[in-house]
């Protein structure tokens, strides 16, 4: 895990104007998988990625898409980043339920060394897609800078016994790394 510093990695938009429609193709695949990001991450680096956390806290103040979507009245509100071989893979913010969560989940959430998609792993789970409010983009993009309204995509995690997740993703060009770029 990496703690926040005041120089934040460079960002790329996923896509610019006019970009190839190969690269379009990807990006539509990406927004559309409801698989874990992280391994898709992983597979795009060849390898494991690096976690950077820039903001976790416990927090009742929450944008209203939150209650709306997830019991309680507490959530974790996670601000990360993944990185591979010196490039940003994608963004994300990230708010989970503390009602009823598991408390060894809470337990490896709070240390912030794990990627979520990790954490998952060890529960059935379901991604179901919401369309992106504007005060989520905004607030994941006010903490990493670069707005990416078309490679951004939320959605909220199921699992068995409640929803458990609200999350917005921002994917970044650095999932379109080329494979000579793999160490």
């Amino acid at each position: 895990m990496s703690s926040h510093s005041l120089e934040l990695p460079r960002r790329e938009r996923f896509a610019d104007a006019g970009a190839p429609a190969d690269v379009q193709r990807v990006l539509t695949l990406l927004l559309a998988q409801d698989g874990s990001t992280t391994r898709l991450c992983e597979a795009v680096a060849g390898g494991p990625v690096e976690l950077h956390v820039l903001h976790q806290d416990t927090t009742s103040e929450v944008p209203p898409i939150v209650r709306e979507q997830l019991p309680g009245h507490h959530f974790i509100e996670r601000i990360t980043f993944l990185t591979a071989h010196g490039q940003v893979l994608m963004d994300n913010l990230s708010y989970i339920a503390l009602q009823g969560l598991d408390a060894a989940m809470e337990h490896d959430l709070r240390a912030g060394t794990l990627p979520i998609g990790h954490l998952l792993a060890r529960l059935w789970v379901r991604r179901e897609p919401i369309l992106t409010p504007p005060d989520l983009a905004q607030r994941l993009w006010s903490a990493v800078g670069l707005p990416d309204d078309d490679a951004t995509r939320s959605y909220r995690v199921m699992t068995p016994d409640a929803p458990r997740m609200l999350i917005c993703e921002t994917y970044r060009r650095g999932m379109l790394m080329h494979a000579a770029t793999q160490q």
